[in-house]
């Protein structure tokens, strides 16, 4: 069987289904009936917390974006015992919009994978006006907003509900890396990491279509790939779809690599490539380039890549370029991309390479 492989060029919008990655919740007369600091104590909205649990179940995230004294705040949260759901919690007298650009900025997440539910028309209308990407929501229309496509993830993974445990993991990570005296090589050999590639199986490609729409930066085309449209390419005898995955002594990151490959006689063309962002920082995507690499060689072939030019996958071409692939030719912001076979790169110490059959 033959699958047509689409050329990169003019992308298609990212689907709106699923596209809000974290819900950032305000506090007072939101999360919970009351003004803190006035009444003292106040009522958490059971189907408020209802809501963030089930979401969080689905794979989506949560913080805070609340004007209130920080101390007091978490202190109700901690009682209410929903501290842990919160991810880099913004709680202070600045202004809301900024809140959310420090908690995209920390979670490395586009701000129009946000959304910002708030009781205040003004706090809304200042969100709306400096950061027109991040959806705005009235709590009194918490349950029509939730029905709407960007919030309902077409896929529910087993990762999905390790999602929040998974950006834990990250923010202990970043807090043991803050503290390390030595060199980043020492601190990440210090990590244990063992980055496994394996040909995708039909229960990886529920994953593998969501990391498609989900990540930007280190996207090499930018385009999207349905389940469908996976298993297919799966199944073909003239590509290879392989998937990665890393763990370190903190736990699993979960799948955070995919490529395709088109095979031919004489040269291997990488159609797809992408990295999750969460692991931008471990130089992980050379191991995957280098592994394609290395089997194209064995098989006597070139390797080409297309790269389309997103404005936000400048890291996934420097990955490239690190790799030695050097442009060969461009027709727009679409590239292609040819890699120095002599140049093949063993992984990099501080990471243990697992070939899974």
């Amino acid at each position: 069987m033959t699958v047509a492989t689409e050329r990169p060029g003019a992308l298609p919008a990212k689907p709106a289904r699923g596209r809000i990655k974290c819900i950032v919740w305000d506090l007072d007369n939101t999360l919970w009936d009351g003004v803190l600091l006035e009444d003292g104590e106040v009522a958490v909205r059971p189907a408020v917390v209802e809501r963030i649990h089930e979401l969080d179940r689905k794979g989506v995230l949560h913080s805070v974006a609340s004007k209130n004294d920080r101390d007091a705040a978490m202190e109700r949260l901690r009682a209410l015992g929903l501290e842990e759901m919160f991810l880099h919690p913004q709680i202070n007298w600045n202004a809301k919009s900024d809140s959310i650009k420090v908690i995209a900025k920390a979670l490395n997440l586009g701000l129009d994978a946000f959304a910002f539910v708030d009781d205040q028309e003004f706090e809304r209308a200042e969100v709306a006006h400096q950061v027109p990407e991040v959806t705005c929501v009235d709590i009194l229309e918490l349950e029509e907003a939730l029905a709407r496509p960007e919030f309902r993830p077409r896929f529910v993974t087993d990762e999905s509900a390790q999602r929040r445990a998974m950006y834990q993991g990250q923010i202990a990570r970043e807090e043991l890396e803050q503290e390390f005296v030595g060199t980043n090589e020492e601190f990440l050999a210090g990590l244990g990491m063992t980055f496994t590639i394996a040909h995708a199986r039909r229960e990886d490609l529920q994953r593998a279509e969501e990391l498609t729409v989900r990540t930007n930066q280190l996207n090499s085309t930018g385009r999207t790939y349905s389940y469908d449209e996976l298993d297919a390419l799966r199944e073909s005898p003239d590509h290879l779809l392989l998937v990665a995955s890393l763990t370190d002594v903190f736990g699993s990151y979960g799948k955070i690599g995919l490529a395709l490959v088109e095979k031919g006689e004489d040269a291997w063309r990488l159609r797809m490539m992408l990295m999750s962002c969460r692991v931008m920082s471990r130089g992980v995507g050379m191991v995957l380039l280098n592994h394609i690499m290395r089997l194209a060689a064995a098989a006597g072939a070139a390797v080409r890549a297309d790269f389309v030019e997103t404005g936000r996958n400048r890291m996934m071409q420097i990955t490239y370029a690190f790799a030695g692939f050097r442009e060969v030719s461009r027709d727009g912001d679409h590239v292609v991309l040819e890699a120095d076979l002599s140049a093949v790169q063993p992984p990099p110490s501080y990471v243990k390479l697992d070939i899974a059959e």
